[in-house]
């Protein structure tokens, strides 16, 4: 069977939400925090509902919502979402409530707004949807892991037309306790400049990102999704090559095959060293890009990049922006995203065109 990606939608800090051209008038900042565009939510949820929602969970339903409107589908098969952090917001605020009214009469909205599953559960309620509904929360793969999800859903028939999705935000507090924990760069600094500087920690994004996953055949389809695979705590970078291989084998595929390999550099020294290693042996004589320069590293990062692939394989154009040198073939048909957080959680995924 077949699985294919209907549609796709993405607010992340550049300008990819909506019919907006494809990446040809990326966003610089100069910081180490890029922050969401965020769109007119007037267009996806009630203004009185969403006074009471936090920044992420605004962006989640207005994701979803639009890419059940591009696919065309009114109710889901069932609805899976990955996040690492969950609503920070209001974790946060509810925390503070606690230590401000010393424990006593506590308004209760922070609090059920705050758990992981918050996004995908307000989805399924402003849709009436009472199918399968779950929530991952495995830090580097949980979108990884929801994608698997939802892909063996439809390989074993028990729904159609599924709506899987990445969210994350980037909080002030967190971004404080995580630039101290030395994850982000120290100074500021262009993020078309990321990969110049050879120096620790990287910069800090958010985003959420949907897809509508179905295994029907059609013309509107945006790409065919191939494979998926997660591996954990790879023991070396020969270990690292093995699973590539492995993974492309199993899909009677070599490296010879792929005509564009998406990577998770993040302008990390450390980080980046996994993938230099590659780029020198196996990633060689292959076309490359690159794409957390535009959207910043967060532990869910990777469904930009699956959004990325898809529309590079159905517009068959490779924006000039992600190009990690030359392209060989300027209109893909085989992509290879490989990803990797902290080099604990790596991840592939393999993309086709229809």
């Amino acid at each position: 069977m077949k699985i294919y990606i209907r549609s796709t939608a993405a607010i992340s800090a550049q300008k990819t939400f909506g019919d907006v051209p494809f990446l040809t008038e990326p966003v610089e900042y100069n910081d180490t925090r890029l922050t969401a565009i965020e769109p007119d939510y007037k267009d996806f949820v009630d203004p009185k509902l969403a006074r009471r929602m936090s920044r992420i969970i605004k962006m989640g339903v207005a994701a979803a919502m639009q890419c059940l409107k591009d696919a065309e589908v009114v109710m889901p098969g069932a609805i899976i979402t990955g996040t690492a952090l969950g609503c920070q917001e209001d974790t946060i605020s509810f925390l503070t409530r606690i230590i401000e009214l010393e424990e006593e009469m506590l308004p209760p909205t922070a609090f059920i707004q705050s758990t992981h599953n918050t996004v995908a559960a307000q989805i399924a309620l402003m849709l009436k949807c009472h199918n399968y509904n779950n929530t991952f929360v495995h830090k580097g793969i949980s979108f990884e892991s929801a994608l698997l999800d939802a892909t063996m859903f439809l390989k074993e028939g028990d729904a159609n037309d599924i709506l899987v999705g990445g969210t994350e935000e980037m909080t002030d507090t967190a971004f404080k306790i995580l630039t101290r924990l030395a994850l982000y760069k120290r100074w500021l600094l262009s993020n078309f400049d990321l990969y110049k500087t050879k120096t620790n920690g990287t910069i800090a994004g958010e985003g959420a990102v949907f897809f509508l996953l179905t295994d029907k055949p059609s013309t509107g389809n945006l790409a065919e999704l191939v494979a998926t695979k997660i591996f954990y705590k790879p023991k070396s970078n020969a270990d690292i090559e093995n699973q590539v291989k492995t993974f492309l084998a199993k899909n009677d595929l070599n490296i010879e095959d792929i005509d564009l390999i998406i990577t998770g550099k993040n302008g990390d020294l450390k980080n980046d060293a996994v993938y230099e290693a590659l780029d020198g042996s196996l990633f060689a004589n292959s076309s490359k890009a690159y794409y957390k320069h535009l959207c910043g590293d967060y532990p869910t990062s990777v469904s930009f990049a699956l959004w990325l692939a898809s529309n590079i394989i159905k517009r068959a154009v490779v924006p000039a922006i992600v190009a990690d040198g030359a392209v060989k073939n300027a209109s893909p048909k085989k992509i290879l995203i490989y990803n990797h957080y902290q080099n604990s959680y790596h991840s592939l995924m393999l993309l086709s065109a229809c």
